[in-house]
């Protein structure tokens, strides 16, 4: 069994999602102490403050899964210059009701990918704003803005540049790091 399990999600539900690709990659790169597993979101009612004390099954789930992680990874696409509402929609289900957030003390890194030259710059900028807030110690460096062009993953959804992956390996090490430290 790993020592370190690392809850991943990503902030995009569709089938062919490049932050999915993205964060598929970037789990295969973890040192073999570390475990991944990818955090269903989409099933999330919208958050209803009438609902706190009665919240949703995929709610209690999503709750324990986070509160069972040592870490969390946040892999987001930008929607019109921030992080989708499914992802803001995740983050405020499980922070509440007030005082009961599943989010608080995990050290986290953020990332993206997006077709467009900033990558997702605001989004991750909006979601740590976000994650302040919940107490969440966020990795601040290195930062990954990822353009994705043709030929970017191969079909199988690799990263088919060396450079890319030298760069995400990288990030990964950094994040090994960070956990580790917030860890102990």
């Amino acid at each position: 069994m790993s020592q370190y399990q690392i809850a991943v999600i990503v902030g995009s539900l569709r089938r062919d999602s490049i932050n999915r690709k993205l964060a598929n990659a970037l789990v295969k790169l973890g040192p073999a102490d570390f475990s991944f597993k990818m955090l269903e979101i989409g099933d999330l009612p919208l958050y209803n403050q009438d609902e706190d004390d009665n919240q949703a099954q995929s709610v209690v789930r999503l709750k324990s899964e986070v509160k069972a992680a040592t870490g969390l990874i946040f892999v987001t696409p930008e929607y019109n210059r921030s992080m989708p509402g499914v992802l803001k929609n995740a983050l405020d289900n499980a922070s509440r009701p007030y005082g009961t957030s599943a989010w608080a003390g995990k050290p986290a890194g953020v990332l993206g990918a997006s077709i467009g030259q900033i990558g997702t710059a605001l989004a991750q900028q909006h979601l740590r704003n976000t994650l302040a807030y919940l107490d969440v110690p966020t990795m601040g460096q290195p930062e990954v803005f990822i353009q994705v062009k043709e030929g970017f993953f191969d079909a199988a959804g690799a990263i088919t540049s060396p450079e890319t992956i030298k760069f995400l390996q990288g990030w990964m090490d950094r994040y090994v790091q960070w956990v580790k430290r917030h860890a102990e």
